[in-house]
């Protein structure tokens, strides 16, 4: 029952702090305007660089950042103090990711229509795993260099990212290989969910109209 409870908590902490979508918010109190109808349409960091500058863009960076590493935290750490479990809280830390993720994209308090979850996701391996991170990050980092498009690196990230946990897990960290096992399947459930909300992205980089990213001078 600890445990269960445990899990609801982290998925709700998750889902609720991660609906709190920092591109809408910072957007919409600085221009007056919403993201969601700017641009791409997308409530995330790319378009909010592209429609509204840096200094929005960089606000939603860090609001969308802090949000998964307080909900991560939250879960994980209200997991050991008031459920009282013991040992391995990475899953629950994971659980609390995908929370974030689905509450980014389909956010309550924004009628479920949010970003595609690359920020929540990524900003859960800073408290569980940072190992993780920075090999997620250096796909992507690569990725972009080459192609300039911020789609196609997401996407290269999140597909990557659950051989990533599972390699640092089981290899680097030397967990058991059922607890990286089960890492990497929860890991996997945020990569589908980003991908598939990439389909748009997918179907304009076919056609070849995609819009490559261009830092502004």
């Amino acid at each position: 029952m600890k445990i269960l409870f445990a899990i609801l908590i982290a998925a709700a902490l998750g889902y609720f702090l991660g609906s709190l979508n920092f591109s809408i918010i910072i957007v919409k109190t600085m221009t007056g305007k919403d993201i969601r109808e700017m641009g791409s349409k997308n409530a995330g960091l790319t378009n909010t660089y592209r429609c509204a500058g840096k200094t929005c863009a960089l606000l939603t960076l860090v609001g969308d950042v802090f949000k998964g590493v307080l909900a991560v935290s939250l879960a994980m750490f209200g997991s050991i103090l008031g459920a009282g479990i013991k040992g391995d809280t990475q899953y629950i830390g994971y659980i609390a990711g995908i929370g974030a993720v689905m509450g980014h994209i389909f956010p309550v308090y924004y009628g479920f229509r949010g970003g595609k979850g690359v920020l929540a996701a990524a900003s859960s391996f800073i408290m569980i795993n940072p190992k993780v991170l920075i090999a997620v990050l250096m796909i992507f980092i690569v990725i972009l260099a080459i192609s300039k498009y911020v789609s196609l690196a997401s996407i290269f990230s999140a597909a990557y990212s659950p051989l990533a946990v599972f390699a640092m897990s089981y290899i680097v960290d030397k967990c058991s290989l059922g607890a990286s096992i089960l890492y990497t399947v929860l890991v996997a459930v945020m990569a589908v969910t980003i991908i598939r909300k990439h389909k748009p992205n997918i179907d304009r980089l076919i056609a070849g109209t995609e819009n490559k990213f261009i830092f502004r001078k």
